[in-house]
């Protein structure tokens, strides 16, 4: 009977688990909707300013704007971008593993530094000798917690200044890239120094009223500010993804080991009531004999 009473206790507590799960992907579903909506609705804007700028690079040369300054790599900084929370599947081991591979591999031999944008990815790197601790940056850690445009533009103000100044010659941003719910992409981007793109857009397309130069020089930050955004936007968006995903497999693992369980537990109140009635049969022929 002892082993009965262990298998309902834990029917029990996988019937808790699967509610937990259950409740937890519907959350996310419905933050993944608004997340992704915010997504889809700033592609177009993206997409437009960067057709304008490679238009514009396309007829002038960048090379001596101080953002496209190619310099000699010594030090590399990179941008991780995680979750504050787990639960979501391989969406932070995926980021973590990259930037361990760029760092074992791409910018070996490099001076690396990370800059943490997540609490997954902090908790990796805080205590070794790549964490890039940054006051201005820290004072803005928990941006997911009201994810807007202006303060993720300090933080790309203050990775820019710190191009600027020259404490890092090459910066590279690593985030999770929506797709869909169930499937995101690891990227690597580039951040700084900008790398002029070839348009196939003829200048003639647009007419501008400021000289071309002046124009770009406005316009490089504010597409480097937004390419930050969006970078976070797609990670922010995957990640309620990668959970709400990682949560219906959780609840369909539940519902199955409770299956398992209940078939087991009937099994084995089976065999008990079978033995008893085997006692009881076998009690009353010895009595008759």
């Amino acid at each position: 009977m002892a082993n009965l009473k262990e298998i309902r206790n834990r029917i029990s507590s996988v019937g808790s688990t699967m509610q937990i799960t259950s409740a937890m992907k519907m959350v996310s579903a419905a933050k993944l909707k608004r997340a992704q909506d915010a997504v889809t609705q700033m592609r177009p804007y993206a997409g437009k300013l960067r057709e304008i700028l490679e238009n514009l690079s396309a007829t002038l040369d960048l090379s001596e704007n101080a953002y496209a300054e190619q310099r000699e790599v010594k030090k590399v900084l990179i941008v991780g971008i995680t979750s504050n929370r787990g639960l979501c599947g391989g969406f932070n081991n995926n980021i973590i593993k990259r930037v361990g591979a760029l760092i074992a591999q791409d910018y070996s031999g490099h001076e690396v530094s990370v800059l943490c944008l997540g609490k997954k990815i902090k908790d990796v790197y805080k205590r070794t000798d790549h964490y890039y601790q940054n006051d201005r940056i820290e004072a803005m850690e928990d941006i997911y917690a009201d994810l807007r445009f202006d303060l993720v533009a300090q933080v790309a103000d203050e990775i820019m200044a710190q191009f600027l100044n020259k404490s890092f010659d090459k910066v590279v941003i690593v985030y999770n890239r929506f797709v869909n719910a169930a499937a995101q992409i690891v990227e690597t981007e580039q951040f700084l120094p900008i790398i002029p793109t070839a348009s196939e857009t003829e200048a003639g397309d647009y007419i501008f009223e400021q000289p071309k130069m002046e124009i770009v020089e406005d316009l490089l930050p504010k597409s480097m500010k937004l390419q930050l955004y969006k970078a976070i936007r797609d990670s922010f968006a995957s990640e309620h993804g990668a959970r709400m995903t990682a949560m219906h497999k959780a609840t369909d693992n539940a519902k199955e080991l409770q299956k398992s369980l209940k078939l087991s537990y009937n099994k084995a109140r089976q065999a008990a009531i079978t033995n008893e009635i085997l006692e009881i049969v076998g009690g009353a022929e010895a009595l008759n004999a």
